[in-house]
């Protein structure tokens, strides 16, 4: 009988041994179809970045109408996100991510029709502008809320995989702008259009795959204040009340990341959305814009993959300091509108030097933010961060139209060296041990 039960015990371990293998096998696939369907919405936004930018001042000719649609959208932008953030504590994220991709790929295909049959102006921008944020931002905090799920699911180190996520991600930045330029360069912008819709609902359709599971609300979160029953405005209020709390009051650190990151955003989001475009346009060499761009994300796939390899040789905060001073050396290179050639070398260096920060604010933020307010939280910072980069584009664009461009660039070039004199000498980041 003992022989009996050791045999059966051993069948049973074999066959528990087995099923774990299995499941082990069964487990990154999860992990690839999230990554890929990620990979497909970024590359689709990447030529968007490019090409609908290039739009707008081909078919206005005026910087300040790209900063006025901007703000424009800011405010319901703002909205969408603090809704999109609580109902991410509320609702199955996956489904938010599935009908945020579609949603987003009929906005942008609209473009193109809307310019075929009545052609575009202004207004069609603002209501098209605000058709896809309700898409984007929604999506965006999904994914973000999603992926700590993924990779605990699949047993991968979080750290670990931010830093691969970043070099895949820099990957398909470097590909997107070049092959908006390719696109400009010897077809229209209207095809590129078409490629950026067709990338998301195809995000959309591999998300589809994803475990149902993996979007699923614990019994809980999303009990928080209980905003259940209230109306939109009361919802929107109670998501950013309590993101608010969660990223500037509870945790320096976490405080001082995201204001570092507004102005990250604020400052380099100028230059990509309007400066850039802008001095390119002026110059009659739009498709340069995209291999600029796509320069960055070279630099910064290298200095995340760098940081990535030797993050154990020193400690975050030399990483950090090192990090922000090679930025604020591109930024100056930048901002002085140099030759085309050393405006890509700038832009090399520049995404280079930002891999290490950007790596390490992510991380600070995916680990210091409770799961079961996540939603709220990361919906809060995405909403913050949509209005911040229009208000400063805005604002910058009232200075390129009275002043100038390069103005413009000097502008955001001593914006962005008061910004790192801050985070460098600020406390909160000297020890980040």
């Amino acid at each position: 009988m003992q022989g009996i039960e050791r045999e059966q015990s051993e069948q049973s371990k074999q066959s528990a041994q087995s099923e774990q293998i299995e499941q082990a096998k069964r487990l990154p696939a999860t992990t690839i179809r999230f990554v890929i369907s990620g990979a497909l919405s970024l590359l689709g936004n990447s030529i968007a970045g490019v090409v609908i930018p290039l739009v707008l001042l081909a078919r206005t000719g005026d910087a300040l109408a790209a900063g006025t649609l901007a703000l424009i959208c800011a405010v319901p932008q703002m909205l969408v996100g603090l809704l999109g953030g609580a109902l991410l504590d509320r609702v199955n994220r996956r489904s938010v991510s599935i009908i945020s991709d579609i949603v987003s790929a009929a906005s942008v295909a609209l473009l193109p029709v809307v310019d075929i049959i009545w052609g575009l102006d202004f207004g069609w921008f603002v209501i098209l502008g605000l058709l896809g944020a309700i898409g984007d931002i929604p999506g965006m905090t999904a994914r973000d809320t999603l992926l700590p799920e993924v990779v605990k699911r699949d047993g991968i180190d979080l750290q670990r995989f931010l830093g691969i996520a970043q070099s895949l991600e820099s990957m398909v930045t470097i590909i997107g702008p070049a092959l908006a330029a390719l696109l400009i360069g010897f077809g229209t912008d209207s095809a590129a259009l078409w490629v950026t819709a067709a990338l998301s609902l195809l995000a959309a359709l591999i998300t589809l795959t994803l475990p149902r599971s993996l979007g699923r609300i614990s019994n809980g979160a999303g009990t928080q204040g209980q905003a259940h029953g209230k109306g939109v405005l009361a919802l929107a209020k109670h998501s950013l009340t309590e993101g608010v709390r969660v990223l500037f009051k509870e945790d320096a650190i976490l405080r001082t990341s995201m204001l570092l990151t507004f102005g990250i955003v604020m400052v380099l989001g100028s230059f990509q959305g309007l400066v850039l475009p802008f001095r390119f346009t002026e110059l009659g060499e739009p498709a340069l814009l995209g291999y600029v761009l796509s320069a960055m994300s070279a630099g910064l796939l290298v200095g995340s993959l760098a940081y990535t390899a030797l993050a154990k040789r020193a400690s975050k905060r030399a990483w950090f300091a090192m990090s922000l001073v090679g930025m604020a050396v591109a930024v100056c290179a930048l901002g002085l509108l140099p030759p085309y050639p050393v405006m890509f070398a700038a832009a090399l260096f520049l995404g280079f030097s930002a891999g290490p920060a950007s790596a390490l604010l992510g991380f600070f933020a995916y680990d210091r933010i409770p799961a079961d307010r996540r939603g709220s939280a990361l919906g809060t910072q995405n909403a913050l961060m949509l209005v911040a980069a229009p208000v400063a584009v805005f604002a910058i664009s009232v200075v390129v139209e009275v002043w100038g461009v390069g103005i413009g660039a000097i502008v955001l070039t001593s914006c962005w060296l008061a910004i790192t004199i801050w985070a460098l000498a600020t406390k909160t980041m000297r020890n980040l041990g």
